[in-house]
């Protein structure tokens, strides 16, 4: 499968001049909720992080608020696994709900991954919560993020991202787009 074809055509992979939600400027931007939207393409795509990751004793899924959700949901139930998530309360990402992770073997997911911020603290969160972290997978990276577990992307591109003042897509005079939210 040419899966930067299938980013490409489903608009997720779009280039340009993007403003990110950092402030950086960038060629590249990916929405993701150009997948989200489309269950046969979540669907896809989940089904390669879980082929990834079939053999490892997974107990829970779990992926950072918004979009690790979905991704968790969809992974969990190919595997036939508990989902959950990490959410940000209080300005700290915690594990909540009731979810019994304690001693489980557990896979982190999520969407896009950029900073690789939200999954720094869903680890921590996950740390406090005292799960074994089994593996990290997300359906496309765009980064060179290095992590402490096993690590898995769908697809990778390393985008390079500018700082304002020193942007060359600036200099070209290329129309700047702020893309996402709501």
């Amino acid at each position: 499968m040419d899966l930067e074809k299938l980013l490409k055509d489903l608009r997720v992979l779009q280039e340009g001049h993007f403003v990110l939600n950092s402030g950086l400027h960038s060629k590249y931007y990916f929405e993701k909720f150009r997948i989200l939207e489309n269950p046969g393409a979540a669907v896809t795509l989940c089904s390669m992080i879980v082929d990834e990751f079939k053999d490892k004793n997974i107990d829970w899924v779990i992926g950072p608020t918004t979009g690790g959700i979905i991704i968790a949901f969809e992974v969990a139930r190919q595997m036939g696994k508990l989902a959950g998530f990490a959410e940000v309360r209080d300005g700290e990402r915690v594990i909540g709900r009731g979810f019994n992770i304690k001693d489980k073997n557990v896979l982190i997911v999520d969407d896009v991954m950029t900073t690789g911020k939200s999954l720094f603290e869903t680890i921590d969160a996950l740390k406090k919560k005292g799960a074994n972290i089994v593996g990290m997978a997300v359906l496309i990276d765009r980064s060179s993020v290095k992590f402490p577990y096993e690590y898995f992307a769908t697809y990778r591109k390393v985008v390079e991202n500018f700082e304002p003042a020193t942007c060359p897509l600036c200099k070209e005079n290329i129309a700047l787009t702020k893309p996402g939210g709501l």
